[in-house]
């Protein structure tokens, strides 16, 4: 009897070396395998596998039209890794704020991305890690959930487009997810050049090249030390008030329950569990009418994560007082019902 149970022990720890033998086999074959992608008319470079593949299309969004690439290597039981790249939403601050113009990018790729990763009737959970800025571009980490799949998102934006790099698996793999994020490389963010007065011009004046004559001929007497000082003396006096104090900022206006208010207020994703109920968030909406502070004051725990991620989302038309836009504060609500 113990010799016959020492042979099931010893074809039991022969069985397990060979599949540990073969797994890391294949992660080496993998991992071998490979290449550098740096995409003609993209910001970054990244390693992906040999097998990835790239599809470019449009996606329609509130009556725009986004450009879609996608960088793609995945398997039926495998792990996903993905590159997506979005463009069609002009960075321009007078038509849309940088945070408005974020949040739509993610809420784009939220809707658009499951069906590629896991078919057309796949939905995806994100929940918001932290923020961060990566070589000057504002960007965020997510937990991303497609389906069996589970991972993480970290969402770039740059004036031109906006990334979405993807690592999901059916199990943990720290070590690929690791390799494939920490690859990922985008070209710095330069700032405009401000103007420098050139050797022998006035301070504060444009360089002589690029100044223009008058119309009679003769160049613009310079502004003397004077004129600059009456000038400054006379911008003071427009922005203070009759008292000689700076004007105050408008405070925010109180605008109540915000639901019916809004012009996009997506549903909250439901968190795993048994918790149902309202939860009640507390935000503050910016001039240009986007969401840019966001707090549960009520309702059960587990669920306030989903509901503070669905009110960032939230986009309002602008709120005006005697013809001057200025900042709402007020409640959201959201009803989880199982």
């Amino acid at each position: 009897m113990n010799a016959r149970r020492s042979i099931y022990w010893l074809l039991a720890i022969l069985l397990l070396v060979v599949v540990v033998e073969s797994s890391q086999a294949q992660v080496n074959a993998i991992s071998s395998e490979w290449e550098s992608l740096r995409p003609a008319g993209e910001e970054f470079t990244i390693q992906m596998p040999k097998n990835s593949t790239v599809e470019t299309g449009t996606f329609p969004y509130h009556k725009m039209e986004l450009n879609t690439r996608l960088y793609l290597s995945t398997s039926t039981a495998g792990p996903v890794l993905a590159v997506a790249s979005f463009s069609g939403i002009k960075s321009n601050l007078a038509l849309y704020s940088d945070f408005e113009r974020f949040n739509s990018y993610v809420d784009a790729f939220k809707n658009w991305f499951p069906s590629k990763a896991r078919g057309k009737d796949a939905t995806a959970r994100l929940t918001l890690v932290r923020s961060n800025t990566f070589h000057g571009h504002p960007g965020r980490e997510y937990r991303l959930t497609v389906g069996d799949l589970n991972g993480v998102l970290q969402a770039y934006s740059t004036k031109k487009r906006f990334y979405a790099v993807v690592v999901l698996n059916t199990k943990k793999d720290d070590s690929l997810q690791e390799r494939f994020l920490s690859s990922f490389l985008l070209q710095d963010r330069i700032e405009a050049p401000k103007e420098v007065a050139t050797q022998g011009d006035t301070p504060g004046t444009p360089p002589a090249a690029t100044r223009q004559p008058r119309p009679n001929g003769k160049e613009k007497k310079p502004e003397t030390e004077t004129d600059a000082s009456a000038t400054q003396v006379k911008s003071a006096a427009d922005s203070t008030d009759a008292n000689g104090h700076p004007p105050a900022k408008k405070a925010p206006i109180s605008g109540g329950i915000l639901n019916g208010k809004a012009i996009y207020l997506p549903l909250p994703e439901m968190p795993p569990g048994d918790a149902s109920g309202i939860v009640v968030v507390q935000v503050m909406v910016d001039e240009q009418g986007a969401v840019v502070e966001a707090r549960a004051v009520s309702g059960p725990p587990s669920l306030q994560a989903a509901a503070i991620n669905a009110a960032r989302l939230a986009r309002f038309s602008p709120t005006t007082l005697m013809g001057e836009p200025v900042k709402v504060s007020g409640m959201l609500t959201f009803n989880f019902a199982r």
